[in-house]
């Protein structure tokens, strides 16, 4: 059972005669005979006794009673979720053979003081493939293909039209399909292709996965927008596959030109290619901040119904597939699938239930009917068998949720990798459920019966719908002209970086995230009623502060901390006065500003504190105003606070 049951009273007999003993002390100081063989000691013994017994039953009622109930009705605590990124590994040299990256290779933090490092595992196998360059194409604007590969390395090319237009492309061939590898393309190019801006040349490299052509994430460009000698390293998304354009077989990138933004140059004339080659340089994957543990052996089956198994590790992290365990038979061994719940299993069908906050494996039970025969809800393993639990992960929580380049260590040694980096930051981390909120959860679970209909209840629903979730807050939607619903507003579960910002694009759930908490409350709610799961209208907020710092104090150091305090009290997940993260809707004052500053170590006078509205995008503030009104669907996110300290 996951739920702990309080202990109300610690307090045992011993406790009680010394406490009686001390009033004695204070109250009756003509009484100094304390020995156990005086009566009125004996009397102290006894009720103390009595009160003892008393205090034993009364940790048998009120708050423990309340938990077995929950326990009673089906209510466990919630597992953590494990943050997730990628990872990528860049090799010392580009090498001759497949460099392989196996599966559950540890990377981690580095170690800071005492605090022991934030440990990754990668998900999948990673293969940084060795490619080599064997067609180059160029594609007019009318789709009319020229063949440079005889050339190449032989006479330079254009590889664009004499006067470039948007639309024309330089296809790229590689032996070898490079799913999810970082490849670099070195270029011996002229100086030719004049008119655009260097660092912002109108050019996009994309990827071919047989169907359509995918965009690819550009490291680093060297050559000024194919002008000059340089290498243009991409990182290629996993869907890259070999495919046959123009009869020509390879896997194949592409480099368009696209019409310019507004005040972007463009080419006046092509630039002019001699040579060009690819090789690989690295490749990108996916970790978790969980341990994965395969094939776990978890003992041998007594051939009796209600069995119990402890995993060696544990919480177990939520999966999005069912986990399977494996049960030995003359054969083999034959497949076990996870359930919810045995209500719904006959004495034929092979599952399971797991307990993730304590890590115990059950099968089901034999319930003895009316007749005084039994009836079994799930099949039981023969005795005798072996039984494992094909994978699983154990971890999680919200320290996961690390900031960019933060996994900078690699833990497990792998040939010819140099370094690893993920280059964005972890997210998705949430703690285990408390105690505390299962036992405000019980009674919600037992009004709404899977069901939405109030606000609560979409709430509620919505965050045992999905992992990864920091706050959901629902608004109904009850305007004239429109259907009556409700927006169910969400937010992921990320962190901040070092400095405290946070960038704007963490912000916004995936399309994955928010569809399956809308599949799951299609099925719980009202007939007609119109559900809408989107992430709030966040409104950036910039406050600008002068403060007098104290005689002594570091003006830089309480700066910084000023800063911080601004970036935690306005904060969409940590802030506000609770610390539960900004609450939807409300309004900012300048008069908490000041005794948010007031309260940082070092700070002598709030001089001055100005709001302003500041767009997340692109950063614009209008005029300074003394508070900042929120839509009920609206959360502040903060951006360029700025802090000025004087010394006294």
């Amino acid at each position: 059972m996951s739920l702990e049951a309080p202990n109300l009273d610690d307090r045992r007999f011993q406790d009680y005669v010394d406490d009686a003993k001390r009033l004695v002390q204070q109250r009756c100081p003509e009484w100094t005979d304390h020995n156990v063989s005086d009566p009125g000691v004996t009397l102290i013994e006894t009720f103390a006794f009595m009160v003892d017994q008393l205090t034993y039953r009364l940790n048998k009622v009120s708050d423990r009673n309340y938990i077995k109930f929950l326990d009673l009705i089906g209510v466990q605590l919630f597992p953590p979720s494990a943050a997730q990124t990628s990872v990528t590994f860049w090799l010392s040299t580009p090498q001759d053979q497949p460099v392989e990256v196996p599966r559950s290779t540890i990377v981690s933090t580095k170690r800071e003081g005492r605090k022991d490092p934030i440990i990754f595992e990668t998900a999948e196998n990673l293969v940084i493939q060795n490619v080599n360059l064997v067609k180059v194409l160029s594609v007019s604007v009318e789709g009319l293909p020229i063949d440079y590969s005889e050339i190449l390395g032989i006479d330079s090319f254009t590889c664009l039209s004499q006067v470039p237009m948007p639309g024309e492309v330089l296809l790229l061939g590689l032996d070898e399909a490079a799913p999810s590898n970082v490849v670099a393309l070195r270029f011996e190019c002229h100086i030719e292709g004049v008119g655009v801006d260097p660092n912002n040349p109108p050019l996009v490299w994309e990827a071919y996965d047989g169907g359509k052509w995918l965009p690819c994430e550009l490291e680093q460009d060297t050559t000024a927008g194919l002008n000059q000698p340089g290498d243009i390293v991409l990182h290629i998304p996993p869907e890259h596959e070999v495919a046959v354009i123009n009869n020509l077989r390879a896997g194949w990138l592409r480099c368009r030109v696209v019409e310019p933004e507004e005040g972007q140059p463009f080419y006046s004339s092509s630039p002019h290619i001699e040579n060009v080659g690819a090789f690989t340089i690295g490749g990108t994957t996916k970790a978790v901040h969980a341990n994965i543990i395969d094939n776990e052996i978890l003992g041998v089956s007594e051939g009796v119904s209600n069995q119990e198994f402890t995993l060696q590790q544990t919480p177990v992290i939520v999966s999005q597939t069912p986990h399977v365990i494996e049960v030995s038979t003359d054969e083999g061994f034959e497949e076990w699938n996870e359930v919810e719940t045995f209500a719904g299993s006959s004495a034929v069908d092979k599952c399971f239930v797991l307990d993730k906050v304590e890590g115990k494996l059950r099968f089901g039970p034999a319930i003895r009917l009316e007749d005084g025969t039994f009836q079994n809800y799930g099949a039981v393993p023969p005795k005798g068998a072996a039984i494992r639990l094909r994978q699983y992960r154990s971890g999680g929580g919200q320290d996961g949720n690390v900031a960019r380049g933060a996994l900078c260590v690699l833990k497990s040694p792998v040939n010819f990798v140099a370094s690893v980096e993920n280059r964005e930051p972890a997210t998705g981390g949430v703690d285990g459920e408390t105690l505390e909120n299962a036992k405000v959860r019980g009674p919600v679970s037992l009004r709404t019966l899977g069901r939405a209909v109030t606000v609560e209840d979409y709430e509620h629903l919505a965050k045992a719908a999905a992992q990864g979730v920091s706050r959901v807050h629902c608004v109904p939607v009850m305007h004239d002209d429109q259907e009556h619903g409700v927006r169910l507003l969400v937010v992921p579960a990320v962190g901040d970086d070092e400095d405290g910002t946070m960038p704007f694009a963490r912000l916004a759930p995936s399309r994955e995230l928010l569809a399956s908490i809308a599949a799951e409350l299609d099925k719980r709610r009202t007939i007609g009623a119109r559900v809408i799961v989107e992430p709030p209208f966040y409104q950036g907020i910039t406050v600008l502060v002068q403060l007098r710092a104290r005689l002594f104090a570091d003006p830089d150091r309480v700066a910084e901390d000023a800063r911080l305090a601004l970036y935690r009290h306005l904060h969409p997940i940590y802030g506000g006065n609770e610390g539960k993260g900004w609450p939807f809707g409300r309004s900012v004052h300048s008069g908490e500003i000041y005794a948010v500053l007031q309260r940082v170590h070092g700070v002598e006078l709030v001089e001055q504190v100005q709001l302003y509205l500041a767009d997340p995008l692109t950063g614009d503030r209008g005029h300074p105003v003394q508070h900042v009104e929120l839509a009920e669907n609206a959360l502040l996110f903060s951006y360029g606070h700025e802090v000025k300290v004087l010394a006294l």
